[in-house]
Order: structure tokens, then C-alpha cells, then sequence
């Protein structure tokens, strides 16, 4: 390469690195300062001192000065960051860093030290961050019921013909409501598939849905405990009536009991027998996340939303963007179909769409139902193959398993309709920095490794770099699973892609004793003819997705503040002031839904139409690429007990037998060694248990799970 050209990349890197570098200390001040008003928030002095000088300095006739102020307060730092965070990975993605050196300390800090309770496998660091939210929620507890409790007296509690325990049940059920309201401000952020906020601190979406669990189950617990201790003390206070009371002013107490009705029905099928028996339900009651939103704006009114507001409005920007993306038919272009009930699609992709290894994207398939959005995960590299994406599901629920007699039927289908929501991937490729990978599989837990071995068969090959050793571990029950390990190369795979790759395959198979090739089938390649409207899966907002992300969030919440200026000042405020009608809270409350609803409609459609065009000409080059498409036909591949010759002296297929995994881990031996885990549970629990030991030192865990 041309010293001059490299000395100018050189360069260009350098300038990216310091603005990142000085948006992180921005960022890392930000958080200091908003953590800083969420300690202070419970206590006398935020009451008495803080919040009136704050309003005093933000009263007009633009905004209701309490709104106003928790706008400021809690949703714009928030906002901000995410809009600055979509800024900073775009920068990113120009810097070439994967392989930057690790930092040992930070490491040891991500080792499991929880691995069989109820909150699954869990880190140190997440550990760390979970006593300290705990601690946050004790703390507002503690500090709340020490201030209201303070205020009661025998003569406070009979001004209001109370007992004084019956004025302390009062304020400590508010109280719970409040603290409840801290974890619902955190709920929508794990569920935020596109978030900026999350590739910032490292987490991806799948991966961050136990966190979601963990809120949701809090959250709920408050809440309820919250509602009950007002049920007793209107029970008490002969006060029942309260539960149907709607005031124009202030709290509804009956739409936070449908918000609460509501909320329960989604928690109690979260529990995980009924989750896992009964998917669907599990599924469609979600949807009543909806109701149980609405309802607790108009419970609590929307001047008090703005700490649970910024979370829950990424999440409808995301929410919006995805329903956009999800009403195109993508480009099935071909599938594999295996013995083992095993399918891989191959679907039709841009160009310019590109994506880290250990993806995930949601499939619907309308023909099996309209509503029911699975994930799965991705098993190509979009280096390796530029214009496919390829993911692999297994055939275990019922929508899977229609989903494979549908394409494993002896009448192949011409055309299969099929819509995609992502793909969501890591930002960046952490496992580079590692000289060695091992990746510990259970059935069909082997898919996200897919994606993996493709990338450094791409690096290694195309790329001509040095790659990370690779050693596969993986357990299947019988010999007809073996075939999984032939998804490793794309169809379009020749024998020698993985020459320059270290790829060693330790395969069990833990349910036969010797190979049984008599009852395997051969693996059935299906193409499909699409129609000339199914467009090849791409980015709804482009190449650049994190710039144009990063315009709605902020253009949009820009126009919401201007209209609720204009709407504050020109027809509340006149009936509020001028008259002596007071404007309804919950009126106050559906209007500014409306509004946030329509200002990121309207930002985030422009942002898609604008990008329209350039997708539609990438669809067209994707188009001229695959050329005339034939009628559709199948073809069979054959196979035998073991993988295919390709990965035949990479491979070692043990029978009768599990792998003794402490043992093999152990046993290698380097200083920068990443285990990565993907399969049923009591297999992820015991490689944590391992990576775990002092024995272990050098090994560093990551669990690959979907907790759906």
C-alpha cells in the first residue's frame, strides 16, 4: 500500500479515536450527573432547594413548569446521549480496532459468580450493577419513608379521620409506586433491538433480555404490592369506591388498576413453565405491554413520565422502524433442508448491508402466521458472502416444525413468503482479540458459531491475516445431527476454504454407540423462484443507519418540544389561566401521545423515504447479479455418518459418549483463550462453572443464549 495513503488512514483513525475518546468522558459526565438527580430525587433537599429553583427558572407559558422540568431533569440527558451514541458508532464502524489488546483486570470482572440461581448466569460486573440498581431502589425507599413517615403524627393522621398506621399503609403504598417507577424507567431498554444505547456499553439485545426479566419481575412486584396496599387501605378507610375513581385532576386510580390488570396478565405467563409450554400465549399477551402503557400515562399523568419517558420513547422509534422494515417481502433465495430436522434459508441481501458475526434476525412467515415473529440465529458473514444471508432453525416448536414439513415435502414450493426484522449484531468483534476461540455446543446451539468460523475462513483466505485458533466442541444426540456441521460452508463452498484456518471439530454423538448411515437421509438443496417484488434484505435507513437513527431521536424530539410549546401556549394555558375550567390531566396526557407518536412517524418515514431510493437501486444491482432466476428444483447432496470430506481431517466424531469438558478446557494451554457457550442450559451452567475455577484463569466465558 502507498505510504502516502497510509499515513493519511493512519491519520483519519487518529482523529476518529480522539472524538470518541472525548464522547465517551461526555457521555461517562452525563450519566454522573443524571445518577447524581436520581440519588437526590427522594431527599429534602431536591424537594425543598433543588426543584423549586429549577422551576422558578423554567416557568413559562410554553410548558407546565412540572413537566418542563422533568423533561430536562430525566428525558433529555438520555436523549442525548442517545442521539450522540448513534454519532459515535458511526465513527466507529470506519475504525478498524477489533484487535485492540485486552485489559486483564476488566476481563477477570466479566468471569460467571453466579451460574445455578434463578437469575441464571450471571458475571461479576453484572453482579456489580445489580446491587447497585438494588441499592438505588433501597435507598429511594428508605429515604421516602423516612420523609413521609416524619410528616405523620396522631394529629396529622385524625385531621384526616385516620389511624396513624392507616396514614403510614398510605404513604408507604405510594411510596412503592414511585420506587416502581425507577425500574419501569429502565424496561424498554434491553427490549430496544436497535438501540444506540446498548452497543455503547457492550451489551447486544439477546443478550440483554434476562435484564429486561429481572426489571420486569421487579417492576411487577412493586406494582402489585403497590396496588394491593391500596385496595387494604380503602378497604380500611371504607374507601372502596376509590378503585373506580377517575378525577379530571391528578392520579385515575382506575386506569392504573387496568394498567396493573394488565401488567399481570404479561407477568404471569412469563413464568417460565408456562413460557416454554405455552409460547404463543406468551407471545400474544405481550402485546398488552400497549395497554398497560397507556393506561399508566393516564394514571399518573404525563407530568410525572418524564423518568420513564426516554426508554420507552427509543423503544416506540425502534418499534416504528422495525414495523417499516417488516412490511417487505424479502428474497427467499434457496434452502437447505437436513435429516436431522434441521433447515437453513438463504435469503437475498444488499450490498451494502453488513453485519458482525453472533447476529440475530426475526423471521415471519405469513403463511404459518401473520403475527408470530421468531428468532434465529445468523449463520453467514456478509464478507464472505456479500449478497446472502443465511440463518438455521431447528425443528422444535410447533411453528418450527410447520415451517419444516412445509419445505421438506416431497412437492418442493416455488416461492415462500417471508419477512425480516434485523439483522442485530454485535458492534464490534471482540473474539479478534483472542488468540484461541473454543466454542462449546449443544445441538443446535452450533448456529451462532457458524457465523464465526465463516468470518476467520474469510480472513484467513480473502484477507490473507492471521486468524484465531478455532476448536468446536460440540454434542448431538445421534448421527443424523452430524449433518449440522456441513452448514459450516456456504452452499457455495469448495473444499479448500478453510486451507489457512487452525479448525479443530470435536463432535459426540452421546445417544449411539457407532455410526448409523442406513436411516440418514441425503441433505435436499431447494431453489426458489421469488417474485420480481421481493426485495433483497437491507438496512431501512441505508449505509449510514446510525447517522439517520441519530436524526430522528433528536429531530423528533426537537419537533415534539416545539409542538408542545405551541400547543401549551396557545390552548391549554388560555383555559388553564383565562377561565375557570382547569384542563383535564388525562386530556393533557393524550395529547402529548399523539404528539410524540406523530413527530417520529413523521421523522422516521422521511428518514425511510429518503433512503428509499438508494435501496431500490441496490435491489436492482442484487437483481442483475442473480440474473434469470429458473424454476424452481431440489437436488439432493450426499452424506454419509461423518461431515462432508471438507471437514473430514478437521473433525473427530466420538459415539456413545459425552465430552468431558473440564478436561478438554483445561487443558489449553495460551494467555488470551474466549469460551464461548450455546445449547441447553445445564451445559452453559457447567462450561461457566469451569471458566469459573481459579484453574481457570486464563479462559474468558461468554454465554450465547435466547430467553424467549
Amino acid at each position: 500500500m502507498d505510504a502516502n495513503v497510509v499515513k493519511k488512514w493512519s491519520s483519519s483513525n487518529e482523529i476518529i479515536s480522539t472524538v470518541q475518546a472525548s464522547l465517551r468522558l461526555l457521555f461517562m459526565a452525563v450519566f454522573l450527573g443524571s445518577l447524581l438527580m436520581w440519588i437526590m430525587a427522594p431527599t429534602n433537599t431536591y424537594k425543598q432547594s433543588w426543584l423549586p429553583s429549577i422551576l422558578a427558572k423554567l416557568n413559562s407559558t410554553y410548558f407546565e413548569p412540572k413537566q418542563g422540568a422533568r423533561l430536562l431533569i430525566y428525558t433529555l440527558p438520555i436523549l442525548f446521549v442517545a442521539a450522540m451514541g448513534c454519532f459515535y458508532l458511526h465513527m466507529g464502524k470506519k475504525l478498524k480496532n477489533d484487535k485492540m489488546e485486552r485489559n486483564p483486570r476488566f476481563a477477570s470482572w466479566k468471569k460467571p459468580v453466579l451460574i445455578k440461581g434463578p437469575l441464571g448466569i450471571v458475571s461479576r460486573v453484572e453482579l456489580a450493577f445489580l446491587i447497585m440498581f438494588i441499592a438505588l431502589l433501597a435507598w429511594t425507599f428508605a429515604t421516602y419513608i423516612s420523609n413521609y413517615f416524619a410528616k405523620i403524627n396522631p394529629n396529622s393522621a385524625a385531621a384526616q379521620g385516620e389511624k396513624v398506621w392507616q396514614s403510614k399503609l398510605d404513604s408507604a403504598a405510594l411510596i412503592l409506586g414511585l420506587v416502581g417507577n425507577i425500574c419501569l424507567a429502565f424496561l424498554f431498554f434491553p427490549v430496544t433491538r436497535g438501540s444506540s444505547l446498548l452497543p455503547l456499553v457492550g451489551l447486544t439485545s439477546e443478550n440483554s433480555i434476562k435484564y429486561h426479566t429481572w426489571l420486569g419481575n421487579i417492576t411487577m412486584t412493586l406494582f402489585t404490592t403497590h396496588g394491593i396496599c391500596f385496595i387494604i387501605y380503602w378497604v380500611v378507610t371504607n374507601e372502596l369506591s376509590q378503585m373506580l375513581k377517575w378525577d379530571k385532576i391528578g392520579v385515575s386510580n382506575l386506569a392504573g388498576e387496568i394498567a396493573l390488570v394488565a401488567g399481570l396478565a404479561m407477568w404471569l405467563t412469563t413464568i417460565p413453565r408456562i413460557r416454554r409450554k405455552f409460547f404463543e400465549l406468551f407471545f400474544y399477551t405481550h402485546y398488552l405491554y400497549i395497554i398497560f402503557m397507556i393506561f399508566f400515562i393516564l394514571h399518573v399523568g404525563i407530568s410525572f413520565c418524564g423518568m420513564m419517558l426516554p426508554s420507552f420513547y427509543l423503544f416506540v422509534v425502534d418499534r416504528y422502524l422495525r414495523f417499516l422494515q417488516s412490511r417487505r417481502n424479502v428474497r427467499l433465495l434457496s434452502a437447505r433442508v437436513l435429516p436431522c430436522e434441521t433447515l437453513e434459508l438463504n435469503l437475498g441481501k444488499s450490498l451494502g448491508l453488513s453485519y458482525n458475526p453472533l447476529g440475530i434476525m426475526f423471521i415471519n412467515v405469513p403463511s404459518i402466521s401473520k403475527l408470530q415473529w421468531h428468532p434465529f440465529s445468523i449463520t453467514s458473514s456478509s464478507n464472505l458472502e456479500p449478497n446472502k444471508i443465511s440463518i438455521v432453525i431447528k425443528s422444535e416448536g410447533s411453528w418450527t416444525k410447520k415451517l419444516y414439513q412445509m419445505l421438506s415435502s416431497p412437492s418442493p414450493l416455488d416461492r415462500l413468503e417471508v419477512s425480516v426484522e434485523g439483522p442485530y449484531a454485535p458492534a464490534s468483534k471482540d473474539f479478534l482479540r483472542y488468540d484461541t476461540l473454543v466454542m462449546v455446543s449443544g445441538g443446535s446451539g452450533i448456529t451462532p458459531f457458524i457465523s464465526i468460523i465463516r468470518e476467520l475462513i474469510y480472513m484467513s483466505t480473502k484477507l490473507n491475516s492471521k486468524a484465531p485458533k478455532v476448536i468446536l466442541i460440540c454434542a448431538f444426540k445421534n448421527s443424523s445431527e452430524l449433518t449440522m456441521l456441513d452448514l459450516i460452508f456456504p452452499i457455495s463452498g469448495t473444499p479448500s476454504d478453510n486451507s489457512n484456518l487452525q479448525l479443530q471439530i470435536e463432535a459426540f454423538v452421546t445417544r449411539e454407540k457407532e455410526p448409523k448411515i442406513d436411516n440418514i437421509k441425503p441433505i435436499k438443496a431447494i431453489k426458489f423462484k421469488p417474485h420480481a417484488k421481493d426485495a433483497p434484505l437491507s438496512s431501512i435507513l441505508g449505509p449510514k443507519h446510525w447517522l439517520w437513527l441519530g436524526m430522528i431521536i433528536a429531530s423528533s424530539f426537537v419537533i415534539f418540544l416545539i409542538l408542545l410549546g405551541i400547543i401549551t401556549r396557545y390552548y391549554i394555558y388560555p383555559i388553564d389561566h383565562n377561565s375557570n375550567i382547569i384542563f383535564s390531566t388525562t386530556w393533557r396526557s393524550v395529547i402529548n401521545v399523539l404528539v410524540i407518536c406523530i413527530c417520529i412517524v413523521m421523522t422516521a418515514s422521511a428518514a425511510v423515504f429518503w433512503n428509499k431510493r438508494q435501496n431500490d437501486i441496490e435491489t436492482s444491482q442484487v437483481q442483475n447479479m442473480e440474473g434469470t432466476t429458473g424454476s424452481p428444483s431440489s437436488y439432493d447432496m450426499e452424506l454419509g455418518s461423518h461431515p462432508s470430506q471438507s471437514l473430514s481431517q478437521a473433525t473427530n466424531v466420538h459415539y456413545g459418549r459425552r465430552p468431558n469438558l473440564r478436561r478438554m478446557l483445561l487443558e489449553y494451554n495460551g494467555s488470551s483463550i474466549n469460551v464461548f457457550a450455546s445449547g441447553p442450559k445445564r451445559l452453559r451452567q457447567e462450561v461457566a462453572t469451569i471458566c469459573s475455577s481459579s484453574l481457570a484463569d486464563n479462559l474468558h466465558f461468554e454465554s450465547l443464549s435466547f430467553s424467549w
